[in-house]
């Protein structure tokens, strides 16, 4: 059976933080990406803090990729932006529950702004189907 497989090459540093350098999908396999995931409630309201935003948009990960019959282990590629310093503790512990050591690749970005005023954090995920 074919599985994306992740890796750090030995030639290379270690990540500096819970991601893998490379990730490798096998031929055949379908390219799915999600819009940026935020965290609003299913009111659709925003929570002031940065964590209880972190907490809405793992959820909101789960139920975009859920709508699509995937999984986390589907995730190859996440990118986050932020406007403000991640709680890099707080984060790791959704993002351990959620990847389990097979870490997707990641890309960070500290931003001015995102879409609304009141958002902190937009994660977005590519995700390939075997």
């Amino acid at each position: 059976m074919k599985k994306i497989s992740r890796n750090n090459p030995d030639s290379m540093p270690k990540p500096v933080g819970n991601y893998s350098h490379v990730t490798r999908v096998p031929k055949g396999a379908e390219l799915i990406v999600t819009s940026g995931q935020v965290g609003t409630d299913m009111n659709g309201e925003v929570p002031r803090q940065l964590n209880d935003q972190v907490t809405n948009t793992f959820a909101n990960m789960k139920k975009v990729l859920e709508s699509e019959g995937l999984s986390h282990d589907s995730v190859i590629k996440v990118n986050i932006w932020a406007t403000e310093e991640i709680d890099w503790d707080y984060f790791y512990m959704k993002w351990d529950e959620w990847f389990q050591g097979e870490y997707p690749s990641m890309t960070i970005a500290y931003i001015s702004a995102l879409g609304l005023p009141e958002l902190k954090i937009e994660i977005e995920l590519w995700c390939a189907e075997i």
